[in-house]
């Protein structure tokens, strides 16, 4: 699969074992990731390999209002789950919105315009915090190009990200970095074809950089198409 920014450059000098160590290899991982076109629950996709074996499932919940995400693996045993969280500080503090846009408009309290939501990632089927492996958003409201933030679960300060994706979903290519640096530890095309159009199915070429998990790299996928999703409807 031709790489979106040129060669890729080498992987991480440290191995990247997010959910586990052993959802990672020695060696570049391929993967190809499928939203299904029709289903009674939101947001099914399917994880394939290079051999077109299934190693990987997502299943949405039904009328669930957090669009809650449950990522099997081949044998069917819940991984990790995936919801979204809203950010709930403007319809409740809505008189302190206008209290600080008014008054105070020089010394705004960053929480008020962080209306875009973050997506929470938790070990298996738990949504406890002492499970919480990491977090996703935007790095900012508005973006011309992709730009997302993902801060583990023990990066509470959230001072600067431990991974970020960068690129553009539309034109179909992001890549996945090491916090802010140019180390790349996986990269992602969305693949156009006339049947994928005429089913409304999404197709995404995944390649998982060498000791990278990629486990955490499918669910950071099935994220950014979610929040693009949403953004578009």
């Amino acid at each position: 699969m031709a790489a979106p920014y040129g060669a890729p450059p080498p992987p991480p000098a440290a191995p990247v074992a997010v959910v586990s160590l052993q959802f990672s290899a020695p060696y570049v991982v391929p993967l190809t990731v499928t939203k299904k076109a029709i289903s009674l629950s939101d947001g099914d996709f399917t994880v394939t390999d290079a051999n077109g074996a299934v190693v990987l499932r997502v299943k949405g919940a039904i009328f669930s209002v957090r669009h809650r995400r449950v990522l099997l693996d081949a044998a069917g045993q819940p991984v990790l789950s995936m919801q979204e969280k809203f950010n709930y500080y403007l319809s409740v503090n809505f008189l302190e919105w206008k209290r600080v846009c008014v008054a105070y408009l020089a010394e705004v309290d960053h929480r008020v315009f962080s209306m875009h939501s973050r997506w929470q990632v938790f070990r298996g089927e738990s949504t406890n915090a002492s499970d919480l492996l990491f977090t996703v958003k935007k790095s900012s409201i508005i973006q011309l190009k992709t730009e997302l933030d993902v801060f583990l679960a023990s990066n509470t300060a959230e001072q600067a990200c431990d991974f970020k994706i960068k690129g553009s979903y539309f034109e179909r290519s992001c890549a996945f970095y090491l916090g802010s640096s140019n180390t790349m530890i996986a990269q992602m095309n969305r693949k156009f074809t006339v049947s994928n159009v005429l089913l409304g199915k999404d197709t995404f070429g995944v390649t998982v950089f060498p000791h990278v998990d990629y486990v955490f790299v499918a669910a950071l996928v099935v994220i950014l198409d979610e929040i693009h999703r949403e953004r578009s409807d």
